[in-house]
């Protein structure tokens, strides 16, 4: 593996960036830069490399703490690239996305399908469907103390979203609402009304299907 010291200083990532563009750099490069720096016995390409597989094979699930498993990535520099790979997400996915029906949704919700825990996640919409922004409100078993409306449509409230549709997962691959998953929904459609909010779905996703609440006639 070349070392950043044994390159000339033209080509070395930030110099590179600054000279020839960011399309110029290859992913391993743009590791780099977001490092910014090696470690102690470990040069910021090896360090580089070693966060290049771990996305490599499984960028979707990518966490903190699967970051700061690799040897050299503390907090500050895990933290870094989450943001940084987070911050991208939210421009890639909410560009030129029209909502038309469930399914739709629930291939911007695909990472759901094999977690262990339950997220319950919010699309908001503008008044023609299209998506603005997709957030991860919590994760956690879902009840009532948990899904609070302040919570759910505070971020909805700044988007100044038309709409919105909750998304959460069943671990267990069974689509079924519960009756806490039908109490919450009633409840916050009652709380979408008086904000001028318009719930338009609410879906659980399993591993192989989903269950579209406004599909079965309960929205």
């Amino acid at each position: 593996m070349k070392k950043i010291k044994n390159i000339p200083k033209f080509d070395r990532p930030r110099e590179k960036l600054q000279k020839k563009d960011v399309k110029a750099l290859s992913n391993l490069e743009l590791l780099a830069v977001l490092l910014g720096s090696g470690v102690k016995g470990k040069d910021v390409f090896e360090v580089a490399k070693d966060i290049l597989k771990l996305v490599e094979k499984d960028f979707e699930n990518l966490t903190l703490n699967k970051l700061k498993s690799v040897e050299g990535i503390g907090l500050a520099k895990a933290s870094q690239i989450i943001a940084a790979i987070e911050f991208s997400k939210r421009f890639l996915l909410t560009e030129g996305i029209k909502i038309r029906q469930a399914e739709d949704i629930v291939k911007l919700a695909e990472e759901l399908k094999n977690k262990k825990q339950e997220y319950f996640l919010t699309f908001t919409l503008d008044g023609a469907n299209n998506l603005i922004q997709k957030r991860t409100v919590f994760i956690g078993t879902l009840n009532q103390s948990l899904v609070h409306p302040r919570e759910v449509f505070a971020d909805a409230i700044t988007d100044r979203a038309a709409g919105i549709i909750f998304v959460h997962n069943h671990p267990s691959g069974n689509v079924e609402p519960s009756k806490e998953d039908i109490s919450i929904t009633k409840k916050l459609i009652e709380a979408g009304k008086i904000i001028g909010i318009n719930v338009i779905d609410h879906i659980i996703v399993g591993k192989s299907e989903f269950y579209s609440f406004k599909e079965r006639g309960l929205l």
